[in-house]
């Protein structure tokens, strides 16, 4: 069985929190979930392994998320938490699923809840989802490890600048729909910040993902444009080939989630406001 990560809560008594709230602005926003706004996205490990701990946080990650990989993780916990009540209380849990099967964003979680209501969340079922999510993001996790020593081999000048372009065309296949989207664009962050990555790199990365389907390209672009580890000849850059190769109600998006995640940093920053 999937252990418990932290004390059972009732979430359909639990009070809203900011990162509940959180979640339900980023999914009304059609944008990923972040973990700390303005920060990085969430993925699956964080609802599994108790960086989440939120119940309620748990439910609106399962309801909104647009990356299905980290939608399913959720409602793990949720099961878990629903096979440890008492069967009198069982009820509160079957009504709460059965919210997350009707108004879902994912159609796979859609349907692991219902199979988890059907099975009364039994230990059996829990561990067959946790398994079959273990599965598909294994082999993606071990290719995402092997991605890290080529990136380690371009700042050690060990492959050519094209070769490694090569590689991260070859890995983003390989992961695409396997891996949490907020791993890949966590790797590409901080290769956009690195200092030890050359600028012809970063350029032709930023090339490769204006060729990504609108919702990707949205968060990636938005992420460098938003993080001030950016350098500003490489966000002038990349405003320049915005402002060339968009029309006026893609910029304007842009603009517009830009300022959204600088502002979510803004507010992450403020003297006496709770950290999520």
């Amino acid at each position: 069985m999937v252990a418990a990560s932290a004390p059972i809560a009732d979430p359909l008594l639990a009070r809203p929190t900011d990162l509940a709230s959180h979640f339900m602005e980023c999914g009304a926003l059609n944008t990923n979930l972040s973990m700390a706004p303005g920060e990085r996205l969430v993925i699956t490990d964080d609802l599994l392994n108790g960086s989440i701990v939120d119940y309620t946080a748990m439910t609106m990650a399962a309801i909104v998320a647009r990356d299905g990989q980290v939608a399913r993780a959720a409602i793990i916990p949720l099961s878990v938490a629903a096979n440890k009540v008492k069967p009198r209380d069982r009820h509160k849990y079957e009504r709460l699923f059965q919210l997350i099967e009707e108004t879902a964003f994912d159609e796979s979680v859609r349907d692991s809840a219902e199979a988890l209501i059907a099975a009364n969340f039994r230990d059996s079922q829990i561990r067959e989802l946790a398994a079959e999510l273990g599965g598909t993001i294994g082999p993606a996790r071990v290719r995402y490890r092997a991605f890290l020593d080529i990136i380690r081999m371009l700042t050690e000048k060990r492959i050519s600048e094209g070769a490694f372009l090569d590689e991260f065309l070859d890995f983003t296949r390989n992961v695409a729909g396997k891996l949490d989207f907020g791993i890949y664009a966590l790797c590409v962050d901080r290769l956009f910040v690195s200092e030890y990555i050359p600028v012809a790199v970063k350029l032709s990365l930023f090339a490769e993902i204006l060729k990504y389907p609108p919702l990707v390209r949205k968060e990636l672009v938005t992420n460098l444009l938003s993080s001030p580890k950016a350098h500003p000849d490489l966000v002038r850059h990349a405003r320049g080939q915005l402002a060339g190769g968009m029309s006026r109600n893609q910029l304007t998006e842009i603009v517009l989630f830009t300022m959204l995640k600088q502002s979510w940093q803004f507010q992450k920053l403020a003297p006496g406001r709770p950290t999520i």
